[in-house]
Protein backbone atom coordinates (compact mmCIF):
# COMPACT_ATOMS: atom_id res chain seq x y z
CA UNK A 1 0.00 0.00 0.00
CA UNK A 2 1.22 3.52 -0.84
CA UNK A 3 2.36 5.64 2.11
CA UNK A 4 1.69 9.34 2.52
CA UNK A 5 4.61 11.60 1.70
CA UNK A 6 4.86 15.34 2.48
CA UNK A 7 5.92 17.90 -0.13
CA UNK A 8 6.91 21.51 0.53
CA UNK A 9 7.84 24.16 -2.05
CA UNK A 10 11.42 25.39 -1.66
CA UNK A 11 10.23 28.86 -0.61
CA UNK A 12 8.35 27.28 2.32
CA UNK A 13 11.13 24.96 3.57
CA UNK A 14 11.50 26.92 6.84
CA UNK A 15 7.77 26.83 7.59
CA UNK A 16 7.01 24.73 10.65
CA UNK A 17 3.22 24.85 10.86
CA UNK A 18 1.02 22.08 12.27
CA UNK A 19 0.21 20.63 8.84
CA UNK A 20 1.81 19.55 5.56
CA UNK A 21 1.67 22.00 2.66
CA UNK A 22 0.98 19.06 0.34
CA UNK A 23 0.75 15.29 0.77
CA UNK A 24 0.85 12.54 -1.79
CA UNK A 25 -0.41 9.00 -1.54
CA UNK A 26 0.61 7.33 -4.78
CA UNK A 27 -0.49 9.75 -7.50
CA UNK A 28 -3.11 11.48 -5.33
CA UNK A 29 -2.03 14.93 -4.12
CA UNK A 30 -3.81 16.97 -1.48
CA UNK A 31 -2.81 20.62 -1.04
CA UNK A 32 -3.66 22.30 2.26
CA UNK A 33 -5.46 25.62 2.19
CA UNK A 34 -3.25 28.27 0.67
CA UNK A 35 -3.71 32.00 1.03
CA UNK A 36 -2.00 35.17 -0.12
CA UNK A 37 0.90 34.54 2.24
CA UNK A 38 4.46 35.68 1.63
CA UNK A 39 6.71 32.77 2.69
CA UNK A 40 9.58 35.12 3.54
CA UNK A 41 7.68 37.26 6.01
CA UNK A 42 4.83 34.83 6.74
CA UNK A 43 2.34 37.65 6.37
CA UNK A 44 -0.74 38.32 4.25
CA UNK A 45 0.11 40.30 1.12
CA UNK A 46 -1.83 41.68 -1.82
CA UNK A 47 -4.33 44.49 -2.21
CA UNK A 48 -7.79 43.48 -3.35
CA UNK A 49 -9.31 40.15 -4.29
CA UNK A 50 -7.68 39.78 -7.70
CA UNK A 51 -4.13 40.34 -6.45
CA UNK A 52 -4.72 38.06 -3.48
CA UNK A 53 -6.29 35.44 -5.77
CA UNK A 54 -3.20 35.43 -8.00
CA UNK A 55 -0.82 35.07 -5.03
CA UNK A 56 -3.00 32.33 -3.54
CA UNK A 57 -3.27 30.36 -6.78
CA UNK A 58 0.49 30.74 -7.34
CA UNK A 59 0.99 29.21 -3.88
CA UNK A 60 -1.28 26.29 -4.86
CA UNK A 61 0.64 25.94 -8.13
CA UNK A 62 3.98 25.87 -6.27
CA UNK A 63 2.70 23.26 -3.79
CA UNK A 64 1.55 21.06 -6.67
CA UNK A 65 4.89 21.49 -8.45
CA UNK A 66 6.72 20.36 -5.29
CA UNK A 67 4.67 17.16 -5.54
CA UNK A 68 5.33 16.73 -9.27
CA UNK A 69 1.99 17.98 -10.57
CA UNK A 70 0.43 20.95 -12.35
CA UNK A 71 -2.78 22.93 -11.98
CA UNK A 72 -4.26 20.88 -14.83
CA UNK A 73 -3.87 17.76 -12.66
CA UNK A 74 -6.44 19.21 -10.20
CA UNK A 75 -9.69 17.27 -9.93
CA UNK A 76 -11.25 19.19 -7.00
CA UNK A 77 -10.71 22.72 -5.71
CA UNK A 78 -12.14 24.35 -2.60
CA UNK A 79 -12.45 28.14 -2.59
CA UNK A 80 -13.09 30.13 0.57
CA UNK A 81 -13.96 33.81 0.16
CA UNK A 82 -14.24 36.31 3.01
CA UNK A 83 -16.98 38.07 1.01
CA UNK A 84 -19.09 36.25 -1.57
CA UNK A 85 -19.41 39.57 -3.44
CA UNK A 86 -15.85 38.85 -4.65
CA UNK A 87 -17.04 35.70 -6.49
CA UNK A 88 -16.95 37.15 -10.02
CA UNK A 89 -13.69 39.03 -9.55
CA UNK A 90 -12.07 35.89 -8.12
CA UNK A 91 -13.33 33.82 -11.07
CA UNK A 92 -11.67 36.19 -13.56
CA UNK A 93 -8.29 35.23 -12.08
CA UNK A 94 -9.19 31.58 -11.40
CA UNK A 95 -10.07 30.90 -15.04
CA UNK A 96 -6.52 31.81 -16.12
CA UNK A 97 -5.01 28.97 -14.03
CA UNK A 98 -6.92 25.98 -15.44
CA UNK A 99 -7.59 24.34 -18.79
CA UNK A 100 -10.63 22.32 -19.85
CA UNK A 101 -11.91 20.12 -18.37
CA UNK A 102 -12.06 22.33 -15.30
CA UNK A 103 -11.76 20.71 -11.88
CA UNK A 104 -14.84 20.23 -9.71
CA UNK A 105 -15.16 23.06 -7.22
CA UNK A 106 -16.82 24.27 -4.06
CA UNK A 107 -16.94 27.97 -3.17
CA UNK A 108 -18.14 29.28 0.19
CA UNK A 109 -18.09 32.52 2.15
CA UNK A 110 -16.34 32.29 5.52
CA UNK A 111 -14.24 34.23 8.02
CA UNK A 112 -10.54 34.04 7.09
CA UNK A 113 -7.26 34.61 8.91
CA UNK A 114 -5.57 38.02 9.26
CA UNK A 115 -6.87 40.03 6.32
CA UNK A 116 -7.03 37.19 3.81
CA UNK A 117 -9.77 37.66 1.23
CA UNK A 118 -9.36 34.15 -0.22
CA UNK A 119 -8.05 30.69 0.63
CA UNK A 120 -7.84 27.73 -1.77
CA UNK A 121 -7.19 24.03 -1.24
CA UNK A 122 -6.88 21.40 -3.95
CA UNK A 123 -6.95 17.69 -4.73
CA UNK A 124 -5.02 16.50 -7.77
CA UNK A 125 -3.97 13.28 -9.44
CA UNK A 126 -0.46 13.36 -10.87
CA UNK A 127 -0.65 13.02 -14.67
CA UNK A 128 -4.44 13.50 -14.86
CA UNK A 129 -4.05 16.72 -16.83
CA UNK A 130 -2.62 14.98 -19.83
Amino acid sequence: MAKKQPHTPEAWKNYKGPYSVALTVGDLIIVSGQGPIDPDGMKVIGEGIQEQAKITLDNVKNALAAAGATMDDCVKVGVFLSDIKNFNAFNEVYRTYFSEPLPCRTCVETALFGGMLVEVDAWAVRGAGG
